[in-house]
C-alpha cells in the first residue's frame, strides 16, 4: 500500500481520497525526463480535474516486483490510458528512439481485447506531437486517430480533457480555461515538495496535491 503524509497524517493510495476506482482510473504513459516533465504535470492534472484518478509507473517504490509488472498491474486494473509517442524518434549522438511508450500502449491494446465485457473494456488515447510521422515506424496504428498537439500544456489539456469528457464514465467536466488557470498553483505546490522530499516527490502525495489544487478551481 503506498502511503502519503498530508496535513500531519497518513493517508494510504487506495483508501480515503486515493481510493481507486477501476472505472476512474486512467494510467499515464510517456516520457519523465525533464523536457517533458511540465507536459505530464498538465495531463496528471487535466485528470485530477476531470474527475479521474491518475496512474503511473511512479506510483510504486516497491523493488521486490519489476517495473514491467508493476507497470502491467496498473494498466490491467485501470479502464482507460493516456499514451504520449513523443520520444519516439531518434535523439542524442546514437540517435536512438525511446521504446517504452509503444511498448506500454501494446500492454493496453491487450488489456482492451482480454476483456469479454464491452462495457469494461479497456479504453485508451494516442497522443502524437504536430507532424510526428508515427505511421511509419508502428504502420498497424495506421487504422486508429490520434490526437495531435502542439506540444507543451496550452495545447495538450484541451486534447485531455476533450477525450476524458467522452468517456462513458465521465461526470461534469470543467472548461480547459479554467484547468489551464490552475495549472501554476499545482505546479507551485509540487516545487514545495520536490523541496521537502529532496528532489523526488512520492507520486500520492502529487495526486493529493493535485486533487486539493483542483478542490479550489472547481
Amino acid at each position: 500500500m503506498i502511503e502519503a503524509v498530508r496535513g500531519g497524517k497518513r493517508e494510504h493510495f487506495g483508501r480515503g481520497k486515493l481510493a481507486i476506482d477501476p472505472a476512474k482510473a486512467v494510467f499515464i504513459n510517456c516520457p519523465y525526463d525533464e523536457d517533458f516533465l511540465s507536459t505530464f504535470d498538465a495531463i496528471v492534472f487535466a485528470t485530477i480535474c476531470c474527475g479521474f484518478m491518475p496512474r503511473s509507473a511512479l506510483e510504486s517504490g516497491t523493488v521486490a516486483e519489476s517495473r514491467m509488472e508493476r507497470i502491467t498491474q496498473a494498466i490491467f486494473s485501470s479502464k482507460y490510458s493516456i499514451h504520449d509517442l513523443s520520444r519516439c524518434r531518434g535523439e542524442g549522438s546514437e540517435q536512438l528512439a525511446r521504446f517504452n511508450m509503444p511498448l506500454e500502449l501494446g500492454i493496453a491494446m491487450a488489456r482492451r481485447f482480454a476483456t469479454a465485457s464491452k462495457s469494461k473494456r479497456h479504453d485508451w488515447l494516442l497522443l502524437v506531437p504536430k507532424g510526428h510521422v508515427y505511421t511509419k515506424f508502428i504502420s498497424d496504428l495506421a487504422g486508429f486517430d490520434p490526437m495531435s498537439y502542439e506540444g507543451g500544456t496550452d495545447s495538450v489539456i484541451p486534447k485531455v480533457m476533450f477525450w476524458l469528457a467522452t468517456r462513458p464514465d465521465a461526470v461534469q467536466i470543467p472548461t480547459p480555461k479554467v484547468v489551464l488557470t490552475g495549472l501554476p498553483r499545482f505546479q507551485a505546490e509540487k516545487e514545495r515538495l520536490l523541496k521537502e522530499w529532496k528532489g523526488t516527490v512520492p507520486w500520492a502525495d502529487l495526486v493529493l496535491a493535485a486533487l486539493e489544487v483542483s478542490q479550489t478551481i472547481l
